[in-house]
C-alpha cells in the first residue's frame, strides 16, 4: 500500500531562490507577478467584509500563485521591525478562512493558499516554535499588503517594512517588488466592536452547545480528513486548512482511489492518484510545514479513520457528515474511542450552470473541461493545408454520431466511416474481393452481396479472424477517407470530421490534427445500445469489452464530450468546442 509520509521542509535551511519571471506582463500600468505574498492586517471584525475587494485588488497582480498571511493589528510604521506573531485560533478565524477560499474561487487563475503557521489553537502541549524562515513551493515575487498610509500612497519606509517583515518570514524571490493595495472597499463596513455572541459558523463541532466567534479552536496531537482531491479546489483547501489547525502533530489524509472512484461523475476525466497526491502534498507542506502528512489511499469508506487508535479527530464535509457518524460506529464496534468530528460547509458555487452541483466541486471542475483542449493538437503536414482534421470516436452507444450531426450543422465535414466501411464491402468495392477469398464464398447473399451479418459471427470473440478482417479493412477505409478530404477541400470546408468508433484501434490517430471522444457511463451505453439495437444486457456488456474503455480513449484524446445531459446541454457543450477550435485552427490561405 502507498504511504507517502511528508515532514515539512527543513526550517532554517539555505534556500536559493529562482529569479522573478523575466518578462511579467501588464496589466493596466501595473506588471503581473507569478507568485505574492499578501500580509492582511485589518482586525478580524471588519476583514471578512473587505476580502473580496482586497481580493480583487491581489488578482490585478498575482496571476498564479497568491500565499496569504494572517496578522491582524500589524503595523508598518513604527521605527521597530515588525515581527510575526501568534494569532489564536477560534471560530471567528475559521470562518474567516473559509470566507477568504469562497471568495477565492472568482478568481479561476488563482491559486490561493493561506498560511498557517502562526495560527495557533488552543493545546495543552505546544508545539515546536519556529523562528526561522519558511520556505515556500513558489517564492513570492511581489508582496502586497491591505495596511494603509494616511495620505493613501506607496510610502517607500512603509514598503521597506513590508519587505523584511515578508523576508522574516518566508523565502521570497531576490527581487522582491512591494505593493500596498488600496482597494475601493465601497460603504459597506462591520463594526470593530467584539462579536461575542454566539452565531452561526461555516464550521461546527460535533457538540451542539452554542459558542462564540472568539471562542477558542482545541488542538489535538492527530487526526484525520479523506477525500477525492481532484483538481484541488477551494472547498478542499477550507476541509484541509481546518484539518491543519487542529491537528498539532500529524494529520492522516486518505485519498480516494480505485472502487471508491467508480462512481464518479465523469471519472475518465479524474486525476491519476499520483497527481492528486503531489499536488496535495504541496499545498500541506506549504500551508503548516511543522506537521507530519500520511498520504493513505482510501480504498473503502472507512480507511484509517476506521481502525487507527491513534487519531482523535476526523474533519468531514456536510455531504460525508453521516459518513463520519458511520466511522465512529464502526470503531465503537471494534472498542476504540470516537473520533472528535468537525463538519465543514460546502461553498456555494455561484456561477454553475443548470446541469451543475450549485457548491464547488470537483464534479464541476470536470463538467467545465467538457470541450476545452486537453492537450496540444498534432502538427499534420501530410494532410491537405487548407483543412483541419478532427477524428471523433467514442464506445458504443456514447452518441459520437449525434455529436457528429451537431458538429455538421456548424458547418464541419463528415466522413462516416461506417458508410466508407459499406462502400468497401459493396460487389465491386475495394475490399469485397480480398473479403471473399479471406472468408469464402458462403459469407455472401444470394444476390453475391456481403452478408455482414455471418462475417461478424466468424470474427466475434475470435481474435486471430478479426485480424485478418481488420488488416484488410482499416487501409482501405483509411484511404477512403483521404479521398474525402479532398472532397472537403474542393467544397471550401475548413474542418472536416472523422466520425470512427475504432479510429485509435486503427491508428486513424496519425491521419487528424485532434482526437475528439464522446464519453458516458458504461451502465448508460448498456441501456442505449439494449434500446437502440435490441441486444441482451449480456450482449451489450460483451461488445463494450471488446472496445477500448471510455478511459482508454480519453487518455489520448485533445478534446472530451458528453452526451449524458439534455440534449440542449450537448448542443452547448459542441458550440463551446467548435468555437475553441475555431480561434486555434492556423489562418489558412483561401482555396483559388
Amino acid at each position: 500500500m502507498r504511504k507517502p509520509q511528508l515532514r515539512g521542509r527543513p526550517r532554517g535551511a539555505v534556500y536559493q531562490a529562482p529569479s522573478p519571471s523575466p518578462s511579467p506582463r501588464a496589466r493596466g500600468s501595473m506588471a503581473v507577478f507569478r507568485s505574492g505574498l499578501l500580509v492582511l492586517t485589518t482586525p478580524l471584525a471588519s476583514l471578512t467584509t473587505r476580502l473580496a475587494p482586497i481580493l480583487t485588488s491581489a488578482a490585478q497582480l498575482v496571476n498564479h500563485t497568491l500565499y496569504v498571511h494572517l496578522q491582524p493589528g500589524l503595523s508598518l510604521e513604527g521605527p521597530a521591525q515588525p515581527e510575526s506573531s501568534p494569532v489564536q485560533a477560534t471560530f471567528e478565524v475559521l470562518d474567516l478562512i473559509t470566507h477568504l477560499y469562497a471568495g477565492a474561487s472568482v478568481h479561476r487563475h488563482l491559486d490561493v493558499r493561506v498560511l498557517l503557521t502562526n495560527i495557533r489553537a488552543k493545546s495543552a502541549f505546544l508545539p515546536p516554535q519556529f523562528s526561522s524562515v519558511q520556505n515556500l513551493a513558489h517564492p513570492p515575487e511581489v508582496v502586497l499588503t491591505d495596511f494603509q498610509t494616511l495620505d493613501g500612497s506607496q510610502y517607500n519606509p512603509v514598503k521597506q517594512q513590508l519587505e523584511r517583515y515578508a523576508t522574516s518570514c518566508y523565502s521570497c524571490c531576490p527581487q522582491l517588488a512591494s505593493v500596498l493595495l488600496y482597494p475601493e472597499y465601497g460603504s459597506r463596513e462591520v463594526s470593530l466592536e467584539p462579536q461575542d455572541a454566539p452565531s452561526s459558523s461555516t464550521i461546527k463541532p460535533a457538540s451542539p452547545v452554542a459558542r462564540s466567534p472568539k471562542q477558542p479552536v482545541r488542538g489535538y496531537h492527530r487526526g484525520a480528513v479523506g477525500g477525492t482531491f481532484d483538481r484541488l479546489h477551494n472547498a478542499h483547501k477550507v476541509l484541509l486548512s481546518v484539518s491543519c489547525i487542529l491537528a498539532q502533530e500529524r494529520l492522516v489524509v486518505g485519498v480516494a482511489d480505485k472502487d471508491l472512484l467508480k462512481s464518479k461523475l465523469l471519472p475518465e476525466l479524474l486525476q491519476s492518484y499520483e497527481v492528486r497526491v503531489e499536488r496535495l502534498s504541496e499545498f500541506l507542506v506549504d500551508i503548516k510545514p511543522s506537521l507530519t502528512f500520511d498520504l493513505i489511499p482510501l480504498l473503502d469508506p472507512y480507511g484509517p479513520a476506521g481502525s487507527d487508535p491513534s487519531l482523535e479527530f476526523l474533519v468531514v464535509s456536510e455531504e460525508t457528515y453521516r459518513g463520519g457518524m458511520a466511522v465512529n460506529r464502526f470503531r465503537l464496534e471494534n472498542d476504540l474511542e470516537e473520533l472528535a468530528l468537525y463538519q465543514v460547509q460546502l461553498l456555494k458555487d455561484p456561477n454553475h450552470m443548470e446541469n451543475e452541483e450549485d457548491k464547488v466541486s470537483s464534479s464541476n471542475c470536470r463538467q467545465q473541461m467538457l470541450g476545452n483542449l486537453l492537450r496540444p493538437p498534432h502538427k499534420r503536414p501530410e494532410l491537405p493545408p487548407n483543412l483541419y482534421v478532427i477524428g471523433l470516436t467514442g464506445i458504443s452507444g456514447s452518441g459520437k454520431s449525434s455529436v457528429a450531426q451537431r458538429l455538421k450543422g456548424l458547418g464541419a465535414y463528415i466522413i462516416d466511416s461506417d458508410h466508407l466501411g459499406h462502400r468497401a464491402y459493396a460487389p465491386g468495392g475495394p475490399a469485397y474481393q480480398p473479403v471473399v477469398e479471406a472468408f469464402g464464398p458462403d459469407i455472401l447473399h444470394k444476390d453475391g452481396i456481403i452478408n455482414r451479418k455471418i462475417l461478424g459471427s466468424r470474427v466475434f470473440g475470435n481474435k486471430k479472424q478479426l485480424k485478418i478482417l481488420t488488416d484488410i479493412m482499416w487501409p482501405i477505409i483509411a484511404k477512403l477517407a483521404q479521398e474525402e478530404m479532398d472532397l472537403a477541400v474542393a467544397e471550401g470546408k475548413r474542418v472536416c470530421v472523422i466520425d470512427a468508433a475504432m479510429l485509435l484501434e486503427a491508428g486513424w490517430q496519425n491521419m487528424v490534427h485532434e482526437v475528439w471522444t464522446v464519453v458516458i457511463p458504461e451502465t448508460e451505453a448498456v441501456r442505449r445500445i439494449v434500446e437502440r439495437d435490441g441486444l441482451s444486457e449480456v450482449a451489450a456488456q460483451s461488445r463494450l469489452q471488446s472496445q477500448m474503455s471510455g478511459q482508454q480513449l480519453v487518455d489520448q484524446s485533445h478534446v472530451v464530450l458528453s452526451t449524458l445531459w439534455e440534449p440542449e446541454v450537448t448542443q452547448r457543450q459542441v458550440e463551446k468546442a467548435w468555437n475553441l477550435l475555431q480561434k486555434r485552427i492556423p489562418k489558412m490561405p483561401s482555396s483559388p
